[in-house]
């Protein structure tokens, strides 16, 4: 079984103060060796302000390891990325079309076969 986790999270003011090269250094530095380190974990990032004041970003997390989920994001967690550069509002766990494999039907939307 394959989980989505959704991390919504919010910009702060200390993130948005480093000029792009330095966010784009943080990352390569703190966050991508972390990536390469859980290979199970597919990491997906959204940029969300231009739509939300709530939420600038969403990170979403696909894997069917939650072992591996669970150490990137203790890892991530030991960052300036928690808490620091970014709020982490809310995560969402859940699994796609878990309706359709709990009652074995086909799923709905656009991925449904006619």
């Amino acid at each position: 079984m394959t989980w989505s986790i959704f991390m919504l999270v919010r910009a702060t003011s200390h993130w948005l103060a480093l000029a792009p090269e330095q966010r784009f250094a943080f990352i390569e530095a703190e966050i991508q060796p972390r990536l390469v380190r859980h290979p199970g974990v597919r990491v997906r990032f959204f940029d969300v302000e231009h739509m939300s004041a709530r939420i600038s970003d969403v990170v979403l997390f696909e894997t069917g390891d939650l072992a591996q989920y669970r150490s990137l994001v203790e890892g991530i967690r030991e960052t300036p990325f928690w808490d620091h550069y970014f709020e982490v509002r809310e995560i969402l766990p859940g699994v796609e079309n878990g309706y359709a494999r709990h009652y074995g039907i086909e799923p709905y939307g656009a991925d449904r076969t006619e």
